[in-house]
């Protein structure tokens, strides 16, 4: 599967346009870490882009999230190491992700959800304006976007990234795409 194949399935299973644009901006810092690290960038966008396929048919059944969603992906014949990486990404399982390309996406789902939270309580609602500074001030604020589970986020540092690294490759990854986001 290419990213215009994927970018169409992502479409036609997910109408929220807040979700697709979720997507779009796990799928550019996925993107961003695979270039990091060295690793395939198409495939590390795969991941992040098709992540959350099946949110809109498990929103009322959170345990099977990313369960169906991995299964549609061995269905669709997507590598092992992608589907690996949708299955662990939902925490509710408890299945610890054993990949880098896995522990990546599982650290930034929630990264990306804090990013933009901090970007629409600036008084522009522009990412563009939002500073790495910005982030990790709000990074501790506990009340502050209160569904970016900060435990999860800090995980980074199972790919061998500091928060601060962590945020950097992330946002930079997120403010390359704020067309495609709409702030």
């Amino acid at each position: 599967m290419n990213r215009k194949e994927a970018l169409k399935l992502v479409k036609e299973k997910i109408k929220n346009q807040n979700l697709v644009k979720h997507c779009l901006a796990v799928e550019a810092c996925m993107r961003a870490l695979a270039l990091h690290f060295n690793e395939n960038e198409e495939k590390w966008g795969l991941a992040g882009l098709l992540h959350d396929i099946d949110y809109e048919q498990t929103k009322d059944k959170p345990s099977l999230h990313s369960i169906l969603g991995a299964k549609t992906l061995e269905e669709l014949g997507l590598e092992k190491e992608i589907i690996e990486a949708v299955k662990t990404h939902n925490e509710i399982h408890g299945i610890s992700p054993q990949s880098l390309m896995a522990k990546a996406l599982y650290a930034l789902d929630p990264l990306t959800g804090l990013i933009v939270a901090a970007t629409l309580v600036l008084p522009t609602k522009k990412i563009n304006d939002l500073t790495e500074e910005n982030v990790l001030n709000r990074f501790k604020e506990k009340a502050f976007a209160r569904g970016a589970n900060r435990e999860i986020i800090q995980k980074c540092s199972d790919i061998g990234l500091t928060l601060e690294e962590f945020v950097e490759i992330c946002l930079k990854a997120m403010q390359k795409i704020s067309e495609e986001l709409g702030f």
